[in-house]
């Protein structure tokens, strides 16, 4: 690959955990271990140390725990993107992991392949959930899906806003088409009508955007 490589700081507090993860991300073409952590309090003074483009972030660590340790780093580093890698999937891990500012999430029986498809897409300003994860958090938009009055920033109709919510899940256009019965040309004009009040260039602007307003 050419450019410069991805740097990935791994944070778990099992010290096999770690090293496994150390060497697999380590193996990846075009991306590099720049340290590693066994805490969050170490993970967020590594990070503000090395400045990585990804964090691989376990939820349940001493000191500080992983949304906590994800809430610090983005707040000083926010092009540094977290992915959560953790045992767990439920609601009570899951939410606040996002709301502190993860991008991605996946379970630790998640394969080489899809680690290293999250690394990149965080990377490259994108979002990857694990599709359980995904599942659930496309459910959640929907079941508050905005009311008509609602006020959403620039301007926004609560169903454009409720279309940038489904892209900052991660999903297409298709599979947002799907989920809200429309047809895909309706959800093509909604998302141009998106990028433009938003003034995003692509779905990656709009997922920031998304994120930065509250909206998921």
């Amino acid at each position: 690959m050419t450019g410069a490589p991805i740097r990935v700081l791994v944070a778990d507090d099992q010290r096999v955990v770690r090293d496994g993860l150390t060497m697999l991300v380590g193996l990846i073409d075009g991306v590099e271990v720049v340290g590693t952590a066994a805490d969050g309090i170490e993970a967020v003074a590594c990070a503000q140390r090395e400045r990585p483009d990804v964090v691989l972030m376990d939820l349940r660590m001493p000191q500080l725990d992983g949304a906590e340790a994800t809430r610090q780093i983005r707040a000083t580093l926010p092009e540094t993107q977290v992915l959560v890698l953790t045992t767990y999937s439920d609601d009570e891990s899951l939410f606040p992991a996002l709301r502190a500012g993860a991008r991605g999430y996946l379970t630790k029986d998640a394969t080489a392949e899809e680690i290293e498809q999250a690394i990149r897409a965080l990377a490259a300003g994108r979002t990857h959930l694990d599709p359980a994860v995904q599942e659930r958090l496309v459910a959640a938009v929907l079941e508050s899906a905005p009311a008509r009055d609602d006020v959403a920033p620039d301007e926004l109709t609560p169903r454009e806003a409720e279309v940038l919510k489904l892209i900052a899940t991660g999903l297409s256009n298709a599979e947002i088409a799907a989920a809200l019965v429309v047809s895909d040309a309706t959800v093509k004009t909604h998302v141009n009508h998106i990028f433009s009040k938003t003034g995003a260039r692509d779905r990656a602007q709009a997922v920031n955007y998304a994120f930065r307003h509250g909206l998921v």
